[in-house]
């Protein structure tokens, strides 16, 4: 058994059996190692990017890591973007980057680079393996580290660690770690200012607080204290949908952001961040909390959000069940005619969104009245792709996530700027067959750019700055972009022919195209 045998066979029992991957020269021995376990799936991605962004997905759905493969340095910076959006998401991924043998580095061979520094930004974990005995540890470390967080773990396996003799060892098994239990001072501390501040408090909702159960429970406590439940602008992923509490989201606009949050003395982080703008802006506050605003932590990302809101129930005395649960009002169900505004988008797409989807939504700055509209639709998980506001993560997102739910139809609300930058993603989705309907917004313009021009007071558009910020001249052909990738597609510009196309991508499996030609 070498190095390699010993990585995989590791991964396969700590419950790894997914692993997304772009190899190079120096995995081969890897790859061969994945060809001898047939039980470990491999999905090749055409980038790196897509590699990243499909295991943040599947970490965000299945809630345990799948495993990714890079090629050195370079293989692994073109991936950084996404695994930076995974790490602010708190995805569970165990990234592994094959490197040079050990003592080839002094050469300075042109592949040569640091994979640690470049890793360590990206990762909450870093272990360069040392020689093939130390790959089983290693490994069982970073699918422990991958957990814990959950987060990125990173294992760089040199060339000659692959391929050197391991051993006989007894495989390395983590235990996956307990949640982190919030003291009980914390819970009655957040109490007692929920009670003082009563309908001015807000609950800041995000990670797994964002899921059914303690959704359920934070509506508890805002029925007895008059709280307002908040989600966070970039949620990772939030359970929501008829029969479960509304959450509203911080919205991104800076202006918006500080009026929504105007009248709150008191926001309880919990599993989330204080608020801040996305940007600086002149004039205008980081901060979104207004000042005097008290800010108190009833958990940190990787404590456990469910418990530690239960406790804050029964500290509270909130009721066991409330006797009439909070349900938001349907999607509009009137007829839609005429040009796809993002309006009439927003509403056609909630109309038609089916029972128990995943919505990885990255259309930027289209249709943001969807996350309203479908607060009482039928039951569906809602993923922001670039929690870290890395754009290119939605198809890669969506493509993990249909691995990790093959039960469930996914659909990508994408805009056409973000995708051309993992439109590989695609062929992914083609080639394994994923359900995967992707909605391509194609206003051929990069609108949120000539949103934040406008925001810093530039309001004419000269020829530079138009031609950086138009996808026109020559306009992109989202249709035969699909069909180059192995994916039917059907171009659109009017509601009657997008409900058509819409109908027609859910009715079928696998992946499906829909460009939304809009006014």
């Amino acid at each position: 058994m070498n190095g390699a045998d010993r990585l995989c066979e590791t991964l396969l029992a700590n419950g790894i059996g997914v692993c997304f991957a772009n190899p190079g020269t120096s995995e081969m021995h890897f790859v061969a190692a994945l060809d001898r376990n047939p039980e470990m799936r491999c999905i090749l991605g055409l980038f790196e990017g897509v590699v990243t962004g499909a295991a943040d997905g599947y970490g965000r759905m299945k809630d345990q890591p799948a495993a990714t493969l890079l090629h050195t340095g370079p293989g692994l910076a073109n991936g950084l973007a996404n695994l930076h959006n995974a790490r602010r998401a708190h995805s569970p991924i165990v990234n592994i980057v094959g490197d040079h043998a050990s003592y080839h580095l002094p050469y300075d061979a042109p592949l040569t680079s640091d994979i640690d520094a470049l890793a360590a930004p990206m990762s909450n974990w870093v272990h360069r393996v040392s020689g093939p005995d130390d790959v089983g540890a290693a490994a069982e470390a970073a699918c422990r580290a991958a957990r814990a967080m959950p987060g990125i773990a990173t294992l760089i396996l040199p060339g000659n660690a692959a391929w050197g003799e391991a051993k006989p060892a007894e495989v390395s098994r983590a235990v996956r770690p307990a949640p982190v239990p919030v003291t009980e001072s914390t819970i009655r501390d957040v109490a007692a200012a929920l009670r003082a501040a009563g309908s001015h408090a807000g609950l800041i909702l995000a990670g797994t607080a964002a899921r059914a159960a303690p959704l359920d429970a934070a509506a508890r406590i805002a029925a007895a204290t008059g709280a307002r439940m908040l989600g966070e602008m970039f949620v990772a992923r939030a359970e929501r949908g008829r029969g479960r509490p509304p959450l509203e989201r911080i919205v991104y606009p800076v202006d918006q952001a500080v009026e929504q949050l105007r009248d709150f003395d008191l926001l309880v982080l919990v599993g989330a961040t204080p608020p801040v703008a996305f940007f600086a802006y002149p004039g205008k506050p980081s901060a979104l909390a207004r000042d005097g605003a008290r800010l108190m932590t009833l958990s940190l990302p990787g404590e456990d959000a469910g418990a530690a809101l239960e406790a804050l129930a029964a500290d509270i005395g909130a009721p066991h069940r409330l006797p009439r649960r909070p349900e938001a009002p349907p999607p509009p169900d009137g007829h839609i005619d005429g040009a796809l505004t993002d309006e009439a988008l927003a509403v056609l797409i909630a109309q038609g969104l089916p029972e128990n989807a995943v919505v990885v939504d990255e259309c930027i700055t289209s249709v943001r009245s969807f996350y309203g509209m479908t607060a009482g639709a039928p039951p569906h998980d809602f993923v922001m792709a670039c929690t870290g506001g890395a754009i290119g993560a939605g198809p890669p997102v969506a493509t993990g996530a249909a691995v990790a739910c093959p039960d469930r139809k996914v659909l990508n609300l994408q805009a056409d700027g973000s995708a051309m930058y993992t439109l590989q993603a695609l062929w992914t989705q083609a080639r394994e067959k994923l359900d995967v309907v992707t909605v391509i917004f194609a206003n051929r313009v990069y609108a949120v750019l000539q949103t934040e021009m406008r925001a810093v007071g530039v309001n004419r558009f000269g020829r530079n700055a138009e031609r950086m910020l138009s996808l026109g001249d020559p306009a992109l052909d989202w249709v035969a972009l699909a069909a180059g990738m192995g994916v039917e597609g059907k171009r659109v510009d009017d509601a009657k022919g997008f409900r058509s196309a819409l109908d027609h991508a859910l009715s079928r499996p696998g992946p499906f195209l829909i460009e939304a030609v809009m006014s």
